[in-house]
């Protein structure tokens, strides 16, 4: 029954990880994968609540099966990440390449830090 949890929270990551992108460069344009980048850093933060929250008592293991594998491994794409910043690369934008690295890293790393930290002050 655990795959069916991961199922489910798959099944509403992926399409808001298309519409968020989608709706993201709509409006940032298409110099730079702001798409990408949101979902990824949003799908961070989300991992990192709640993680805090299974390690808290605050949540169930199911619950982390549901969000933290099933909608936030949806939701987030590391594998789109590393295209979009190889097509860079290779289209000579070197420096937004690396820019995209980065702040990707980055944020994604401080997201999920803050993610673990904000369920420690709710349930900690």
């Amino acid at each position: 029954m655990n795959w069916l949890l991961v199922v489910a929270g798959a099944m509403a990551g992926a399409p808001l990880r298309f519409l968020t992108d989608r709706f993201v460069q709509s409006r940032l344009g298409t110099a730079f994968p702001w798409g990408t980048f949101t979902v990824n850093v949003v799908g961070s933060l989300v991992l990192g609540l709640v993680t805090g929250a299974v390690a808290a008592g605050a949540a169930s293991s199911s619950l982390y099966l549901l969000l933290g594998t099933g909608l936030c491994g949806a939701l987030t794409t590391y594998s789109t990440f590393s295209y979009e910043t190889l097509r860079l690369a290779a289209g000579g934008a070197r420096w937004r390449a690396a820019a995209n690295v980065a702040a990707s890293v980055a944020a994604g790393l401080a997201a999920v830090f803050a993610g673990v930290a904000f369920a420690r002050a709710l349930w900690g």
